[in-house]
């Protein structure tokens, strides 16, 4: 026993030595992680993206004969979002998103879709609830080089279209 209460002051200096010296590489690291280039220095895909936020599209149908199926989904993605936002986003970037509407109408999805997609530069888009406006979507995805996710049954099987 004596012994090792002579030891104990060595010991304890040992344990703070190795975990100084572990922290060395860390702190080399340091400058590098504070020098790491921007969003806009990176963001080869042209999707809306930047330091502070990421944008995405909602397409459903909140207006025609559908809208009564496809409000809660609206309401949930919104929650969804928000709730994101409130525990700090998606690695630091805040969620928007651009609410888009397609009437119960098939090709306004595809109109609507290509417009989320190509002409806001959206980096996802959540809708679609039906076979036929995914189906309205999968024309542009397949021509226009986007992936589309299908979740939901479609004959039993996960589907990804596109890309």
């Amino acid at each position: 026993m004596p012994d090792d209460a002579a030891n104990a002051p060595r010991s304890a200096l040992r344990r703070q030595m190795l975990l100084g010296m572990a922290a060395i590489p860390a702190a080399a690291m340091l400058p590098r992680m504070a020098a790491a280039a921007d969003t806009a220095a990176v963001n080869t895909t042209g999707l809306a993206v930047t330091d502070d936020s990421v944008t995405v599209g909602i397409l459903h149908s909140i207006t025609g004969t559908m809208a009564i199926s496809e409000t809660g989904s609206v309401e949930a993605e919104k929650l969804a979002i928000s709730q994101i936002n409130e525990a700090g986003g998606v690695l630091g970037r805040q969620i928007k998103f651009i609410q888009e509407d397609g009437s119960s109408d098939w090709p306004t999805f595809a109109e609507k879709a290509k417009k989320l997609l190509v002409n806001d530069h959206c980096a996802a888009v959540f809708g679609c609830w039906t076979s036929a406006s995914r189906h309205g979507c999968s024309t542009l995805c397949c021509c226009d080089h986007f992936q589309q996710t299908i979740d939901a049954f479609e004959g039993g099987t996960v589907a990804v279209l596109g890309a």
